[in-house]
């Protein structure tokens, strides 16, 4: 199992949105009578402070809106094992957005990857079963329900959109695109609706075509003063 060759991110990281917005929940599957049991497990695993050398990074699914509390799980699994030498980070991916509700600024923290984690880890037998065994984890992410390592310039990408630099202003968080249908919601042009013509991310201003007295018409607002429809 520790010899799963490393296949292309769009395997396993693209997709993962639009795939984890409808589950609600992760279904366990039935244990293997084979499998060795969590005590042995523990017993088996050579308790050392040395870190292993042969980690990659994998994903797994999770249930959705827990994913902070199965991390938790995990890592208390992992020292009650005494398994800590095999297992690096667990990150549940995210990134710093700038949003505005109710006309106040607010800088959050966006999932990236809803009902995912990023787990740093050597994958043998017994670092599989302890992960598969956690409550609230579905599966590991991969080709043909084979675990594959995640590409390390995929993990670069994600691992810098975690780390919010001094000074840096965050990425704004909007939720459309351009040729996107949207209504004005506020000033001169309220109700009004139109088409998304350019969006300045740096800025937040957004260009939309709408129509008046039959032409179109560039308007140039705020991206909270307007919605999809």
């Amino acid at each position: 199992m520790s010899g799963a060759e490393v296949v292309e991110p769009e395997k396993t990281l693209e997709g993962i949105s639009s795939q984890a917005e409808g589950s609600a929940a992760v279904q366990k599957g039935p244990r293997n009578a084979a499998e060795p049991s969590e005590k042995k497990v523990a017993e088996a695993s050579p308790r050392s402070s040395e870190k292993s050398d042969k980690m990659d990074w994998y994903i797994i699914k999770v249930q959705t809106q827990r994913e902070e509390a199965i991390r938790e799980t995990l890592r208390r699994k992992i020292k009650l094992a005494g398994m800590e030498r095999y297992f690096g980070e667990i990150i549940i991916p995210t990134e710093t957005v700038t949003e505005f509700r109710g006309g106040k600024k607010r800088i959050t923290k966006r999932k990236l990857y809803p009902g995912y984690l990023l787990v740093q880890m050597e994958l043998n037998d017994d670092t599989w079963f302890l992960v598969r065994e956690t409550q609230g984890v579905g599966d590991f992410a991969g080709a043909a329900g084979r675990p594959c390592p995640v590409h390390p310039h995929e993990v670069a990408r994600i691992l810098a959109k975690q780390e919010q630099k001094e000074g840096e202003v965050p990425r704004l968080k909007i939720n459309f695109k351009t040729g996107d249908k949207v209504k004005i919601n506020e000033g001169t042009f309220e109700n009004f609706q139109g088409e998304v013509s350019a969006i300045d991310e740096a800025s937040g201003r957004v260009t939309v075509m709408i129509n008046i007295f039959g032409r179109s018409t560039p308007v140039e607002l705020q991206y909270w003063q307007v919605e999809l429809v």
